[in-house]
C-alpha cells in the first residue's frame, strides 16, 4: 500500500512539472494534450507548433469567453470559429480537425470559470 502511494506520489509530481519541462502554463499545457492526443498530428506538425498553437489557443479563447459561452449556441461557435482558425494557420492536419475542436471545446469548457470575463 506505501508502495503505490509513493509510486502515486512520484507520478503527480512528474506531472506537475511537464507544464515547466515544455515551457507551458497548466491552461496551456491542457490545450497542447488536447491537441497532441492524436499522435499523426505530431509527428506531422512537430512539438514546437502544438506549443504555439496551444498558447495562442488560450490567448483568443481568454478573450472571447463568457461566463454563460457553454451555454449560448452563438458563443460556442464564436470559439469554435476562433479554433479552427488557429488550427488552420498552423497546418493541422484538416483531416483531424474536428476531433481536435471538439476536445478543444471540452478543455475549454473545464477552464472557462476562471477566465470568464461575465
Amino acid at each position: 500500500m506505501i508502495e503505490e502511494l509513493i509510486k502515486l506520489a512520484k507520478e503527480m509530481d512528474v506531472a506537475g512539472n511537464r507544464g515547466e519541462d515544455l515551457g507551458l502554463t497548466d491552461d496551456e499545457v491542457a490545450f497542447y494534450d488536447a491537441l497532441a492526443n492524436n499522435e499523426s498530428a505530431i509527428q506531422a506538425m512537430g512539438d514546437t507548433k502544438f506549443k504555439v498553437i496551444a498558447a495562442e489557443l488560450i490567448s483568443q479563447a481568454r478573450k472571447s469567453v463568457t461566463i454563460d459561452w457553454p451555454l449560448r449556441e452563438s458563443a460556442r461557435a464564436k470559439i469554435k470559429v476562433i479554433v479552427k482558425r488557429i488550427l488552420n494557420k498552423y497546418g493541422y492536419p484538416p483531416d483531424l480537425q474536428e476531433e481536435a475542436v471538439k476536445t478543444v471545446l471540452q478543455q475549454a469548457e473545464l477552464l472557462c470559470a476562471d477566465w470568464a470575463t461575465a
